[in-house]
């Protein structure tokens, strides 16, 4: 090799070594760009997790100051009301002749509304439990807890002929109590709105979904209709008269925040006339696989 080409040789390699060399302190360059802004998000993410954890704790002060605040008005409030319950029974059964047919009928109005503000007080001091009670999750038998709440109501109501298909079988793990509180008021509302219906039926059934089981309280009562079904889990939201069917508006309510306790969901189907079915599932851990009727 002559040397005008060793010359060019070794000219040609410092040129690839200047080119490799460039692009190493251009990587090097991107690669500490890269670790500077994968370093602000972390930061960034760090702020942001330290706010949503004083946001969070800012929200379970509130919750538990409002649950407090609850608790201690209604608790309050049944003691005045039992003494204008106590005062008007006496008056009812002493001075109702006095009194003659328009007092006693007045009467009867204190009378019906101190026991209406009673029964909502006992239910806001009942949802209020449910939000701040302790849960202990075990395995539950759902199927024996909706036939026990069936037998009560057909005990207190022995005069009614419902038909009631509870499917066998149907396993959570859940709180016990709170679980019964969640089928007390549904199969409970069902037995209600179903008192119009001739032929009144009622079903407790389960199917098993993607991410958890599905339970389902259905009936043929009533019904609702569909553009209001927002309104139905929120405390005091009525889509009755009291005088249709009587009750506090407080029971969905205490339904949705056992079920959110779960961390599940409860949604529903209605019909005006044609009855309503009302589901609910809970956490994927909670939820135990619906048995088949093979």
């Amino acid at each position: 090799m002559t040397g005008g080409s060793v010359d060019f040789a070794l000219e040609e390699l410092q040129s690839q070594i200047r080119a490799l060399q460039q692009e190493l302190d251009e990587t090097n360059k991107g690669t500490i760009a890269l670790s500077l802004e994968l370093e602000e998000s972390r930061e960034k993410l760090a702020r942001q997790a330290d706010e949503l954890l004083r946001a969070n704790a800012e929200l379970e002060s509130a919750n538990a100051e409002l649950n407090a605040f609850s608790y201690s008005v209604s608790h309050d409030l049944r003691a005045p009301l039992r003494a204008v319950l106590g005062f008007s029974n006496v008056l009812h059964e002493d001075y109702g002749d006095i009194l003659g047919a328009y007092g006693g009928e007045l009467l009867d109005r204190i009378r019906q509304a101190a026991t209406r503000m009673s029964d909502l007080i006992i239910d806001l001091l009942r949802l209020s439990r449910t939000t701040t009670a302790d849960m202990r999750i075990s395995l539950v038998d759902l199927s024996q807890i909706a036939n026990g709440v069936v037998a009560e109501l057909q005990g207190l109501e022995p005069e009614r002929s419902v038909q009631v298909e509870v499917q066998s079988g149907l396993m959570c793990e859940a709180d016990l109590h709170l679980i019964r509180i969640v089928l007390e008021n549904l199969i409970g509302n069902a037995w209600k709105f179903t008192s119009g219906n001739d032929t009144p039926y009622i079903e407790v059934s389960a199917e098993s979904g993607s991410d958890a089981c599905v339970y389902c309280v259905k009936d043929n009562g009533a019904g609702f209709d569909m553009d209001y079904a927002s309104k139905l889990f929120g405390p005091f939201q009525r889509l009755h008269t009291e005088e249709e069917y009587p009750g506090t508006g407080i029971g969905l309510a205490t339904v949705r925040a056992i079920v959110r306790r779960h961390g599940g969901e409860v949604w529903a189907h209605g019909e005006i006339g044609k009855g309503a079915a009302f589901y609910f599932t809970l956490s994927p851990s909670g939820s135990v696989e619906a048995p088949r009727n093979d």
